[in-house]
């Protein structure tokens, strides 16, 4: 038996703490080897429940031979570098999204990963639930026609003013955070050749980043790609997919907890069928992806071609946004 990936965590931060370490922890593919915090309280409070070592320093657990692997969950404009440190020291990389706040950076890094012979992933957990290859298999067996629109919608509740999502400084913003699950879901669909068409992002009251946004997107030859996002935002996590003789729409599509038991929508002109499927472990399949690509390669290159065609379409939603960027009219 393949012995599990031991894995070095940087930082404590939410999603570490609530999803990914109960995960890594739980998985037979993966071992908790260390995690470090710049205060060692912090890291020494995180290491406890799962008896591995607390380091003070994101440097000094790059430095640690027996970390084989390094989780990165540090603030989106930090990922860049670390997980640049991370690769320079020989480390397996596996980042939240995005993985970098720049189309650059992230070509730089999969560019200094494949040098290395380095896995190096971004975490878009949602990608690995077995309910999208169910939508897959029925798009490939015809069930709906010929595709001629996609539509996704990825908005959450406002969190408090700070959080590091509403920091400028930090990466924030519902481009690169909320954004990244309805264009992954675009191009795991329709294909890397999306080009946007238009593009808007709106920040609220007192905000210095932006808090919603929307982006039109279309393939070659003609299937839409309708987005939505947002930080300030009653729940929604959907995307409907339409074509000649009908659509499938599945709710709760990015972020189900491993008990969800996902339900598919299909409509036709025979009426609709409510298809229920068997719940799935995204976060699980996840880890076992990456320590996949860590032993063998497997899966690596796919993964790290849409992160970079991902990095550009953001930065086309950007430019497109600042474009079309008009004063809202006010009432006289």
């Amino acid at each position: 038996m393949t012995a599990p990936t031991r894995i070095g965590v940087l930082g404590c931060a939410e999603i570490a703490r609530r999803r990914m370490l109960p995960a890594m922890a739980a998985s037979g593919r993966t071992e908790i080897a260390a995690i470090a915090s710049r205060a060692l309280h912090r890291a020494e409070e995180a290491a406890r429940p799962y008896g591995c070592r607390a380091v003070h320093g994101y440097q000094a657990l790059l430095e640690d031979p027996s970390v084989e692997a390094v989780y990165v969950p540090l603030p989106a404009a930090l990922h860049a570098h670390w997980a640049g440190a991370a690769l320079a020291a020989g480390k397996h990389v596996l980042a939240e999204k995005p993985l970098t706040t720049d189309r650059e950076a992230t070509a730089e890094l999969i560019g200094s990963a494949r040098a290395r012979g380095l896995a190096l992933m971004e975490n878009v957990l949602f990608v690995h639930h077995s309910q999208h290859e169910t939508v897959r298999t029925l798009l490939s067996d015809d069930v709906i026609g010929e595709l001629r629109s996609f539509r996704a919608e990825f908005t959450v509740p406002r969190r408090a003013d700070d959080d590091i999502r509403y920091s400028a400084e930090l990466g924030g913003g519902a481009l690169w955070d909320t954004a990244v699950y309805p264009l992954r879901a675009a191009l795991h669909f329709l294909g890397p050749r999306l080009a946007v068409l238009g593009a808007s992002l709106i920040s609220g009251p007192g905000q210095e980043v932006d808090t919603a946004g929307a982006a039109l997107l279309r393939t070659p030859d003609g299937v839409t790609a309708q987005l939505a996002f947002g930080l300030d935002h009653g729940y929604r996590s959907l995307y409907e997919i339409t074509g000649t003789r009908g659509r499938i729409t599945l709710d709760r599509a990015f972020t189900p907890p491993a008990d969800h038991v996902p339900t598919l929508h299909v409509e036709t002109s025979d009426g609709t069928e409510i298809l229920e499927l068997q719940p799935h472990d995204q976060v699980s399949a996840t880890l076992a992806a990456f320590a996949d690509a860590v032993r063998t390669g497997k899966g690596a290159g796919t993964a790290q071609s849409a992160c970079l065609r991902q990095a550009a379409l953001l930065e086309e939603i950007a430019s497109s946004a600042a474009r079309n960027q008009r004063p809202l009219i006010q009432e006289s």
